[in-house]
């Protein structure tokens, strides 16, 4: 790629060319102005080889609107919103195709088609087809090396930029890797395979040897995915500083936590543990302060409930099944050692037990009364 403020310097030049920025031979300009132009801004602007500038054909330019061709001056176009299709030959990488170009493009080219002399037909290098071709005047095809030779040093010399960078010389071909790089790398960016059709590549692979990341669209994108908050909120959150700055975590003392919400688990292979669903009963498990008053609470105000509310018959068998599928978990994790040591059933809660008793009570009253 070719720097972006660089890139944007030439841009700046190409747009703001004049007769007087032209090399000079003793019998005046080798070009006229108009072809050099449209030369100039078909480089700039259609992201195509040197090879494939110079294979353009007369009539290359298409204005549509809705879809609908539009035949005329396209300054008048320009007013309809239009768009500016380039027919781009057969190729290196690809058939035949069109691609949208910004209509200034269109226009300098138009502007050229308009004084541009007769010229013979040519032979296509590539098809073997005899051509008119877009780029021709007295007679001769512009070289494939014009560009190379006079339109960039030309414009480096009005931009004021040198014809050399870190990565080298500032070539014809580098210009159709910053022009797929900007549009893939842009706010409402080309997706790679939109990008392939704009290039006119027959894979998704070569497409990608152009499409480079910038190094701005890979900042934003790293720091979007916050690795480092993400990874300081965790060790906040599993660690214990203190207890590992102090020297207590190397003699035994729990340092990582896992928080459950309720309370914390101190087991270390917490996301293996098989009694997740009976926290309450691990000698790795820590009730946080803050939860305690709220939970005896919450037991109280249950246990008012199933006294004071009747409850339906779907209402019970509800809670039954509820029990009963409860019952048959832990059943099957009775025997189960837990990370400190005993099973559920060893622990001072039988594995069976029933955690609604107060039903029985209630049911008991209702009956008699």
């Amino acid at each position: 790629m070719i720097a972006d403020e660089i890139w944007a310097k030439l841009l700046w030049a190409g747009l703001n060319l004049d007769p007087a920025d032209l090399p000079q031979t003793r019998s005046g300009h080798f070009y006229p102005f108009e072809l050099v132009r449209a030369v100039t801004l078909t480089w700039l602007f259609s992201g195509q080889r040197s090879n494939a500038i110079a294979r353009l054909r007369l009539g290359c330019i298409r204005w549509q609107h809705d879809g609908n061709s539009i035949v005329g001056d396209s300054q008048q176009v320009l007013a309809r919103d239009a768009v500016c299709l380039l027919d781009v030959p057969t190729h290196k990488t690809g058939t035949a195709f069109a691609k949208p170009v910004d209509p200034i493009l269109g226009q300098a080219v138009d502007a050229w088609q308009a004084v541009r002399p007769d010229q013979p037909k040519f032979t296509d290098r590539r098809t073997g087809e005899h051509v008119e071709l877009l780029f021709a005047v007295r007679a001769r095809r512009v070289s494939t090396s014009y560009i190379n030779n006079t339109i960039i040093p030309m414009l480096c010399r009005k931009a004021g930029v040198p014809d050399a960078d870190v990565r080298g010389n500032i070539t014809s071909h580098r210009a159709r890797t910053t022009i797929a790089s900007q549009l893939y790398n842009a706010k409402e960016p080309m997706t790679l395979f939109e990008l392939q059709a704009w290039l006119g590549h027959r894979s998704p692979q070569s497409t990608q040897y152009y499409a480079k990341i910038t190094p701005n669209t890979l900042s934003k994108a790293y720091s979007e995915a916050g690795y480092f908050e993400r990874n300081v909120r965790t060790i906040a959150v599993l660690v214990d500083r203190d207890a590992v700055a102090s020297g207590a975590a190397a003699t035994g003392e729990p340092w990582q936590h896992y928080d459950l919400g309720h309370g914390y688990c101190t087991y270390t292979f917490f996301e293996q543990c098989q009694h997740r669903m009976a926290c309450a009963r691990c000698d790795f498990y820590t009730p946080k302060d803050s939860t305690k008053a709220q939970l005896l609470k919450a037991k109280g105000n249950l246990q008012r409930m199933a006294v004071s509310i009747p409850l339906t018959e779907d209402e019970q068998a509800a809670v039954t099944d509820g029990q009963s599928a409860l019952d048959r978990l832990l059943d099957r994790l009775a025997d189960t050692p837990t990370p400190a040591g005993p099973t559920p059933r060893q622990l001072d809660v039988p594995a069976g037990a029933n955690l609604l008793p107060i039903l029985n009570v209630r049911q008991g009253k209702a009956q008699q009364a």
